[in-house]
């Protein structure tokens, strides 16, 4: 069992540390996404290229990445695929193909989440959606959806998942600490600025 945990993990890792933010920027002739904004290659930097459709695109593999982690081995034994959820995120926030600099991992977060509780992933969704409307804040709306959905999970799920993405979260929160800063000073860029 230990064995195939491990096995379970690394498979997530290898699957979340695809950079499809990077990969579909240079394929369309936009050069380094890491260039340009936050120096991200998630979703939100990828649109400020200007181009909306890559964004969404990234968005969707991003999530699809961590959503197919947790189906393909949680086919195998449910809690493989809680290993492979966190492999996943783990490997797009430290992916070892660009020296282990990834993304702030919240597409990738919401795709394992999908995997486990589309449930908690439809309130996380209406979370977002609702601050990003609201105040226009990518990092925010992320890290407000971040906090509400381990205590959802704590209500509507098991204590395995509601745990995981405890972690999960503070990861996250972390990892959003420089926009955190950005955001109480007042300089955090807003969804769809350029640059």
């Amino acid at each position: 069992m230990a064995y195939g945990l491990v096995l379970a993990l690394v498979f997530g890792y290898l699957l979340g540390s695809i950079p499809f933010g990077l990969l579909i920027t240079r394929a369309a002739g936009l050069g380094d996404v890491r260039k340009i904004g936050s120096g991200n290659i998630g979703a939100t930097n990828v649109l400020r290229t200007g181009n909306k459709g890559l964004a969404a695109a990234t968005l969707l593999l991003d999530a699809l990445k961590g959503t197919a982690a947790v189906l393909i081995a949680g086919y195998f034994a449910p809690e493989f695929g809680l290993w492979a959820g966190l492999g996943a995120f783990l490997g797009h926030l430290f992916p070892v193909w660009l020296g282990f600099k990834g993304g702030k991992g919240v597409a990738t977060y919401l795709g394992v989440l999908i995997g486990l509780s589309w449930q908690v992933a439809l309130i996380f969704g209406l979370v977002w959606l609702a601050i990003a409307f609201l105040f226009r804040y990518s990092s925010l709306a992320a890290l407000t959806a971040a906090v509400v959905v381990p205590i959802a999970l704590y209500f509507l799920s098991t204590p395995e998942i509601a745990g995981l993405f405890a972690v999960m979260s503070l990861i996250v929160i972390i990892k959003h600490r420089a926009n955190i800063t950005r955001l109480l000073a007042g300089s955090e860029g807003k969804i769809g600025a350029k640059g």
